[in-house]
C-alpha cells in the first residue's frame, strides 16, 4: 500500500504545480508564459519556479503556492483510494480545472474565457462517459437557466445599490453580484453533474456563501472591523460552484444524506 501511495503523491506534486503555474500567468498574460514573481514581475527560470526559489529581487512564493500545493496533494490520496465514478486519472485531470477556476476567482474575481472553453469540453467529456449525452447536456441547460435569471436579478440589485449609495454621498461602482463568468460556470458544472444534481450544486453553493458571509460579518464584529460599507461588498461565488461540485463529485456518499429520497 505505501509503494502504491508513491503514483498518487507524485501526481499530486505535479498537479499542484500546473494549478498554480496557470493560476499565475493566466490572469495576468492569458496565455501560457514564462512565470514571473507576482510581486515584481521578474520573470522566473523555469529550475526556479518549479523548485520554489525566490526571484531575482528576493521575494518568495506567496502563501497559496504552499496552500494549493499541500490540499492537492493530499486530494489526490484520497481519490486514488476513493476513486470517483469517472477514475483516477480523469478525476484528477478535473481537479486541475477545478481548481484553477477557484484560485483565479478567489484571487483576481475572473472567470476566464479559456478556462470556461476548456472546462467545458472536459465536463461534456465526463458527463457522457459517467451518465450519458442527454442528461448531460440537459443539466448545462439548466444551470445556465438558473444562473442567468439569478445573473439579471443581480444587475437589478447592483443598480439599486449604486442609487443608494450614490445618496449616501459614496462614489458608485459597476461591482454584480453575479457575473456573465458564473453564468457560464453554472453551465459548465452542470454537464459534469447533470441535470439531476445541478439545482442541488446552485443551492449548496448559495449556502456556503451565505455561511462564509455571516462567518465573515462575525469576524468583523468581533475585531472591531465592521462598519455599515461592509454590507455592500460583494463576494465572489465562483470558488462555491467549485466546492459543491466538487463535494458532489469526489464524495458522493456524503452528499447522498442531504438529497430527498
Amino acid at each position: 500500500m505505501t509503494i502504491s501511495l508513491i503514483i498518487p503523491a507524485t501526481v499530486g506534486l505535479l498537479v499542484g504545480i500546473i494549478v498554480n503555474y496557470l493560476s499565475d500567468v493566466l490572469p495576468i498574460t492569458r496565455r501560457l508564459t514564462q512565470p514571473a514573481c507576482l510581486q515584481c514581475n521578474a520573470s522566473f527560470t523555469w529550475k526556479d519556479y518549479l523548485f520554489f526559489q525566490p526571484c531575482e529581487n528576493g521575494h518568495t512564493r506567496n502563501k497559496r503556492t504552499w496552500i494549493t500545493h499541500a490540499v492537492l496533494f493530499f486530494i489526490s490520496l484520497y481519490v486514488w483510494l476513493q476513486a470517483p465514478k469517472m477514475g483516477y486519472w480523469l478525476g484528477m485531470l478535473l481537479l486541475i480545472y477545478l481548481g484553477v477556476v477557484f484560485v483565479i476567482d478567489m484571487e483576481h474575481r475572473l472567470i476566464l474565457h479559456p478556462t470556461s472553453i476548456f472546462g467545458s469540453l472536459l465536463t461534456v467529456g465526463l458527463g457522457t462517459y459517467t451518465r450519458g449525452i442527454v442528461p448531460t447536456l440537459l443539466g448545462g441547460l439548466l444551470g445556465f437557466v438558473i444562473l442567468l435569471a439569478f445573473y439579471y436579478f443581480g444587475v437589478l440589485f447592483a443598480r439599486l445599490r449604486a442609487k443608494r449609495m450614490q445618496a449616501q454621498g459614496l462614489e458608485a461602482d459597476d461591482e454584480e453580484s453575479l457575473g456573465a463568468g458564473d453564468v457560464i460556470l453554472a453551465t459548465v458544472l452542470g454537464f459534469l453533474v447533470g441535470v439531476d444534481l445541478i439545482w442541488f450544486c446552485i443551492l449548496m453553493s448559495i449556502l456556503l456563501g451565505g455561511i462564509f458571509s455571516f462567518l465573515l460579518i462575525l469576524w468583523l464584529i468581533i475585531s472591531g472591523k465592521y462598519s455599515k460599507n461592509v454590507l455592500m461588498m460583494f463576494i465572489p461565488y465562483g470558488p462555491y460552484f467549485i466546492i459543491s461540485a466538487f463535494l458532489i463529485v469526489y464524495f458522493p456518499s456524503a452528499i447522498q444524506f442531504f438529497l430527498p429520497k
